[in-house]
Parts: structure tokens; C-alpha cells; sequence
């Protein structure tokens, strides 16, 4: 009998890579990557199978004091050393759990020896999927207005549709004041929804959640173009390269 469950145990082996994932940032956004992250996993592998993952989660209150600093430097650091402590503690594949801190992407590339899966490279792959030449892009305000995430699309023939400066300012606020502390503001959602409708009549043909928290509020039930939600995008991905 014991040798008998020995076989079944070796049948059953998975070849997995450990996923290390940097979260924090913020830690709502770092419960959706690990609730799917491991539903895919049991559903794609059964038998109980759930990632390997390696969770280092920053505290985002100093993140946040970097950030009205503009010690963009520090930040860079902080991103860095996280990289780092999850390369060593076993990570084989590394993952930013958030839109905006991306723009420190090439310093954790140059510091670690593990690969990076960059969020906009993930997201990409699936307009391209649907064929799709201009894009909406809502997040930060850092991410809406800086080349960092912006120009990955355009370099790849996607147009980039932005906010007004207005409406920028409300999604940005929304963002830290609301779904960073897990408030679903109904009417939130309805200017949400409206500014997505305006960017639709100027030629986007499809939305990017370019703020892992973004997803909370908004649903591809929600609008009439392809959405895409770059936390499930990100994390499907991951769990696409670990098997």
C-alpha cells in the first residue's frame, strides 16, 4: 500500500515555477492576484494544486510618502530591494502587483536575475487578441499622463485615448480616496462609466483598467467595448508562465 500511494504521489508531481509577487500596493488589489492566481492553478490542475507564491507586501503608507515627496529615487529603491528579497527567498518569476509602479520596471530588471512580467507587455498581448488599434487608459494620474505606460502602446501601433484634466483629477482621487479603502462609490461608477462613454464617441474601441484597483468598480459587464482588467490579465499570465 505504501508504495502503491508512493507511485500515485510521483504521477501527481507538478512542475511549477514560484511566482514572487510585490504587493502592498494596495493590499485589496494583492488579495484579488492571490485569489486568482490560485483559482486558476485548481482549476487548470486539480488534485488540491494551488502556486507557489511568494508574497512580499510593502507597506503602502510609505510607498504614499514617496510618492507626495516625489522622491521617486526612494521609491525606486523600496521597489528594488522588495525584487530582491523575493529572488532570494526562492521567487523564479516576479510580479509588480500595480499599473503605476511600473515605471520603476527597468531598475528591477537591472537588479535582479529573475524575470519580470511586465503588466502592460500582459495586457498587449490581449488587445492585440481582439485586434483592437485605440485603447482607453484609466489609472493614476501618473500612469495616464507619464510615457512609461503610455508609449509601450503606442509603440505597438495602439492609440492611446486619455481623460480630460478633469476627469483625470476625479479618477486619480477616486482611486486613493475610495477603492484604496475598498469603498464602492455608486455614483463613482456612474462618472466612471460616463467618461468611458466619452472616450468611446472619440474612437477608443476598448478600455484599459490601468489601475489594479480599478476592477472593483468596474466590470466588463459594465460597458458596451472590450474591457480589460489588468489585475486578471497580470495574473493569468503569471500563472501562464509558472506551469
Amino acid at each position: 500500500m505504501q508504495i502503491k500511494h508512493l507511485v500515485f504521489s510521483i504521477q501527481n508531481t507538478v512542475s511549477m515555477k514560484t511566482i514572487g509577487l510585490i504587493g502592498g500596493l494596495s493590499w485589496q488589489s494583492t488579495l484579488e492576484y492571490y485569489r486568482i492566481i490560485n483559482e486558476t492553478m485548481t482549476e487548470r490542475l486539480g488534485n488540491g494544486h494551488a502556486a507557489k507564491i511568494i508574497i512580499d507586501s510593502l507597506d503602502f503608507g510609505e510607498v504614499d510618502d514617496f510618492i507626495h515627496k516625489k522622491d521617486f529615487a526612494g521609491l525606486s529603491a523600496l521597489i528594488v530591494n522588495s525584487a530582491k528579497r523575493l529572488e532570494k527567498a526562492g521567487a523564479e518569476i516576479l510580479l509588480i502587483g500595480a499599473n503605476t509602479m511600473h515605471f520603476v520596471a527597468q531598475d528591477v530588471i537591472d537588479n535582479i536575475q529573475i524575470p519580470l512580467l511586465h503588466i502592460v507587455e500582459a495586457t498587449i498581448e490581449k488587445i492585440r487578441e481582439k485586434s483592437l488599434t485605440g485603447v482607453a487608459l484609466l489609472g493614476t494620474r501618473f500612469t495616464m499622463e507619464q510615457d512609461f505606460y503610455k508609449q509601450r502602446l503606442i509603440d505597438q501601433g495602439i492609440e492611446v485615448f486619455i481623460p480630460s484634466v478633469d476627469d483625470m483629477d476625479f479618477i486619480h482621487n477616486t482611486i486613493f480616496t475610495e477603492l484604496f479603502k475598498a469603498v464602492r462609490n455608486p455614483e463613482s461608477k456612474k462618472r466612471f462609466l460616463r467618461i468611458i462613454d466619452s472616450l468611446v464617441k472619440q474612437g477608443a474601441q476598448g478600455v484599459i483598467l490601468g489601475c489594479t484597483e480599478i476592477p472593483m468598480l468596474i466590470k466588463q459587464e459594465d460597458c458596451t467595448v472590450p474591457v480589460f482588467d489588468t489585475t486578471e490579465i497580470h495574473a493569468l499570465a503569471a500563472v501562464e508562465l509558472a506551469l
